[in-house]
Protein backbone atom coordinates (compact mmCIF):
# COMPACT_ATOMS: atom_id res chain seq x y z
CA UNK A 1 0.00 0.00 0.00
CA UNK A 2 2.81 2.45 0.85
CA UNK A 3 4.46 1.86 -2.55
CA UNK A 4 1.19 2.55 -4.39
CA UNK A 5 0.73 5.77 -2.42
CA UNK A 6 4.28 6.91 -3.30
CA UNK A 7 3.69 6.21 -6.99
CA UNK A 8 0.34 8.04 -6.88
CA UNK A 9 1.93 11.03 -5.13
CA UNK A 10 4.75 11.20 -7.69
CA UNK A 11 2.25 10.98 -10.58
CA UNK A 12 0.15 13.78 -9.06
CA UNK A 13 3.31 15.84 -8.65
CA UNK A 14 4.23 15.19 -12.30
CA UNK A 15 0.75 16.39 -13.29
CA UNK A 16 1.15 19.67 -11.40
CA UNK A 17 4.65 20.37 -12.76
CA UNK A 18 3.42 19.56 -16.27
CA UNK A 19 0.63 22.10 -15.81
CA UNK A 20 3.33 24.67 -14.99
CA UNK A 21 5.40 23.64 -18.02
CA UNK A 22 2.36 24.15 -20.25
CA UNK A 23 1.54 27.50 -18.61
CA UNK A 24 5.11 28.78 -19.16
CA UNK A 25 5.17 27.43 -22.71
CA UNK A 26 1.88 29.05 -23.72
CA UNK A 27 2.81 32.35 -22.09
CA UNK A 28 6.05 32.57 -24.07
CA UNK A 29 4.49 31.29 -27.29
CA UNK A 30 1.82 33.99 -27.10
CA UNK A 31 4.42 36.66 -26.33
CA UNK A 32 6.24 35.54 -29.49
CA UNK A 33 2.94 35.64 -31.42
CA UNK A 34 3.47 31.98 -32.36
CA UNK A 35 0.81 29.92 -34.08
CA UNK A 36 2.16 26.61 -32.88
CA UNK A 37 4.70 25.19 -30.42
CA UNK A 38 6.89 22.55 -32.02
CA UNK A 39 9.24 21.58 -29.19
CA UNK A 40 9.62 22.32 -25.49
CA UNK A 41 13.21 21.84 -24.29
CA UNK A 42 13.36 20.83 -20.64
CA UNK A 43 16.28 20.38 -18.27
CA UNK A 44 15.59 17.68 -15.66
CA UNK A 45 17.97 16.60 -12.90
CA UNK A 46 18.25 12.94 -11.90
CA UNK A 47 17.21 13.69 -8.33
CA UNK A 48 13.80 15.05 -9.34
CA UNK A 49 12.57 11.53 -10.03
CA UNK A 50 10.43 12.76 -12.91
CA UNK A 51 9.79 10.29 -15.72
CA UNK A 52 9.90 11.83 -19.19
CA UNK A 53 7.16 9.50 -20.45
CA UNK A 54 4.77 10.62 -17.71
CA UNK A 55 5.46 14.30 -18.32
CA UNK A 56 4.89 13.83 -22.07
CA UNK A 57 1.65 11.91 -21.37
CA UNK A 58 0.30 14.70 -19.16
CA UNK A 59 1.52 17.38 -21.56
CA UNK A 60 -0.30 15.69 -24.46
CA UNK A 61 -3.45 15.47 -22.36
CA UNK A 62 -3.34 19.05 -21.04
CA UNK A 63 -2.27 20.76 -24.27
CA UNK A 64 -5.20 19.57 -26.42
CA UNK A 65 -6.78 22.54 -28.16
CA UNK A 66 -3.85 24.89 -27.43
CA UNK A 67 -0.93 26.18 -29.48
CA UNK A 68 1.17 23.47 -27.81
CA UNK A 69 -0.95 20.52 -28.93
CA UNK A 70 1.29 17.81 -30.45
CA UNK A 71 4.48 19.55 -29.27
CA UNK A 72 7.43 17.31 -28.52
CA UNK A 73 9.11 17.48 -25.12
CA UNK A 74 12.88 17.20 -25.46
CA UNK A 75 14.41 16.35 -22.10
CA UNK A 76 18.07 16.94 -21.24
CA UNK A 77 18.96 14.89 -18.15
CA UNK A 78 21.42 16.34 -15.65
CA UNK A 79 23.41 13.78 -13.64
CA UNK A 80 23.79 14.08 -9.89
CA UNK A 81 27.00 15.69 -8.67
CA UNK A 82 27.95 16.19 -5.02
CA UNK A 83 30.71 18.18 -3.31
CA UNK A 84 32.92 16.80 -0.53
CA UNK A 85 33.38 19.12 2.41
CA UNK A 86 36.70 17.54 3.48
CA UNK A 87 38.72 17.42 0.25
CA UNK A 88 36.60 19.73 -1.94
CA UNK A 89 36.21 17.03 -4.62
CA UNK A 90 33.12 17.01 -6.84
CA UNK A 91 31.89 13.47 -7.49
CA UNK A 92 28.99 11.41 -8.81
CA UNK A 93 27.44 9.54 -5.89
CA UNK A 94 25.77 6.20 -6.42
CA UNK A 95 22.30 5.38 -5.12
CA UNK A 96 23.45 3.83 -1.85
CA UNK A 97 26.73 5.60 -1.15
CA UNK A 98 27.07 9.37 -0.90
CA UNK A 99 30.55 9.29 0.70
CA UNK A 100 33.39 10.87 -1.24
CA UNK A 101 35.25 8.24 -3.29
CA UNK A 102 38.51 10.15 -2.88
CA UNK A 103 38.67 10.60 0.91
CA UNK A 104 35.53 8.94 2.32
CA UNK A 105 34.33 12.29 3.67
CA UNK A 106 30.76 13.40 3.88
CA UNK A 107 29.00 15.14 1.05
CA UNK A 108 28.69 18.88 1.72
CA UNK A 109 26.16 19.82 -0.95
CA UNK A 110 24.45 18.66 -4.09
CA UNK A 111 26.07 20.53 -6.97
CA UNK A 112 23.71 19.32 -9.70
CA UNK A 113 20.84 16.92 -10.25
CA UNK A 114 17.94 18.93 -8.79
CA UNK A 115 17.33 21.08 -11.88
CA UNK A 116 13.91 21.30 -13.45
CA UNK A 117 13.09 24.09 -15.89
CA UNK A 118 12.01 25.02 -19.39
CA UNK A 119 15.23 25.87 -21.22
CA UNK A 120 13.60 27.02 -24.46
CA UNK A 121 10.69 26.49 -26.81
CA UNK A 122 10.67 26.13 -30.57
CA UNK A 123 7.66 27.72 -32.27
CA UNK A 124 6.19 28.20 -35.70
CA UNK A 125 4.61 31.44 -36.85
CA UNK A 126 2.78 32.30 -40.02
CA UNK A 127 4.59 34.92 -42.07
CA UNK A 128 2.98 38.36 -41.88
CA UNK A 129 0.23 38.72 -44.45
CA UNK A 130 -0.09 34.96 -45.03
CA UNK A 131 -3.59 33.53 -45.21
CA UNK A 132 -4.85 31.37 -42.37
Amino acid sequence: MRFALCVLTLRMHELSVTEEILKITLEHARQADADRVLTVNLVVGELTGFAGESIQFYFDLLSKGTEAEKALLSIKRVPTQAHCKACREDFSPDQMNWACPRCGGLMDEVVSGKEFYVESIEVESRPEGAAE
